[in-house]
């Protein structure tokens, strides 16, 4: 048997919620579980440097985005390059997710067979084809130490049978992949949970990838604009049916309540573009909630952003200073509160870890909430 690229192990259990504290060890180092995963869709994380990331926000693992990069650079330079780690200059770990996301968020860009998805260019017009095989050619030669199979995530609201056959073909699609990847020494592959809301599906489709033995699974297709009720209890049925000695993956949260009550469900990794989006934007999450740095109310606040947070910005800047860069449209602005909000999301994974350890996961979700304003 083929030596694996991932060997997940479940260091502890917390005893009243059954949430888990793990490692993945992978090529590019170890990875402790629960995880935040900064995105960095087009081969960087938005605004940050490799060194950035690694000593001042304390990523292990970062995602990719393999529709992105097949588009442009493409995937056969980025393999000419020496692959994505070294073209990026980055040497811990990458997720690529399978472009599937993407190609079905084009709507009317896009055909859908068995085969594949047919889809034009966002960038140029220009048209394409992606298969099962493609998405594991392509997520090769970019060298990502974890890949994902190529799934088509269903819209919602959906009807029940377009869903049900829509999970099906995934999980033939699935099956596709797994056949056509052969570098299981360095990449791992992960299955991707489907089925809507409909709860009988997902119960199906996990049962389905579980017997196709994959060395991780992504739940796919939630948060995607149902209510947050129906997305837990979606969560809560499906986590059941994954093996609890491999890696689980939540695919598209960051807000700090879905990171926690996926993790109380049984999550291992999420990831999101969340973080970076608003800094983008000049917002930044506290641990005393959503602050709008933007906002008139900060321009002679001298205090730090959070007073509570260990990153390089709390330490050593102001809101009223982090206002003026944004107000002014300095580069420097966004930069200092991608920072901030990746370092929080990370290091609240952290904290979730030590809890997890100390069997007190529930009072630490009861003690953040009160401090963040949540209701929940």
């Amino acid at each position: 048997m083929k030596k694996q690229a991932l060997k997940f192990e479940v260091l502890k259990v917390d005893k009243h919620t059954g949430a888990r504290h793990g490692v993945m060890h992978l090529p590019h180092g170890d990875v402790e579980t629960p995880v935040f995963m900064p995105v960095g869709t087009q081969a960087t994380v938005k605004a940050m440097t490799p060194e950035e990331l690694k000593d001042m926000v304390g990523s292990s693992i970062i995602l990719s985005n393999t529709y992105h990069l097949y588009l442009r650079p493409g995937h056969e330079l980025v393999k000419q390059a020496g692959g994505l780690h070294k073209f990026m200059n980055w040497d811990r770990n990458i997720l690529t997710d399978s472009g599937g996301f993407q190609v079905f968020s084009l709507g009317d860009l896009r055909k859908i067979s068995e085969e594949g998805v047919e889809f034009s260019s966002h960038i140029d017009g220009s048209k394409h084809f992606i298969s099962p095989e493609k998405a594991i050619e392509i997520q090769n030669a970019l060298g990502s130490d974890i890949m994902m199979c190529f799934d088509e995530c269903a819209p919602y609201p959906a009807e029940y049978e377009y869903v049900k056959k829509s999970m099906e073909m995934t999980t033939r699609w699935a099956k596709r992949c797994k056949d056509a990847h052969t570098n299981v020494e360095n990449q791992a592959l992960f299955g991707i949970v489907q089925g809507g809301m409909y709860k009988d599906l997902r119960q199906k489709s996990a049962e389905d990838l579980v017997a196709l033995d994959f060395p991780g699974y992504a739940v796919g297709g939630l948060s995607v604009g149902e209510p947050i009720d129906i997305m837990l209890e979606v969560l809560e049925h499906t986590t059941p049916f994954l093996p609890f000695d491999k890696p689980r993956y939540l695919m598209g949260v960051g807000t700090p309540d879905y990171l926690i009550e996926a993790v109380l469900r049984g999550i291992d990794m999420c990831d999101c573009v969340l973080p970076t989006r608003m800094a983008r934007n000049g917002s930044a999450l506290t641990h005393y909630g959503k602050v709008v740095v933007r906002n008139s109310t900060y321009s002679k606040d001298f205090t730090t952003l959070d007073p509570d947070c260990d990153c390089y910005t709390c330490k050593n800047y102001t809101k009223a200073y982090l206002r003026h860069l944004i107000k002014a449209d300095e580069i420097l602005g966004a930069r200092l509160l991608t920072i901030h909000n990746l370092r929080f999301l990370v290091k609240l994974m952290e904290d979730v870890r030590n809890a997890i350890k100390e069997d007190r996961l529930l009072d630490f979700k009861n003690e953040f909430y009160k401090k963040y304003g949540y209701e929940r």
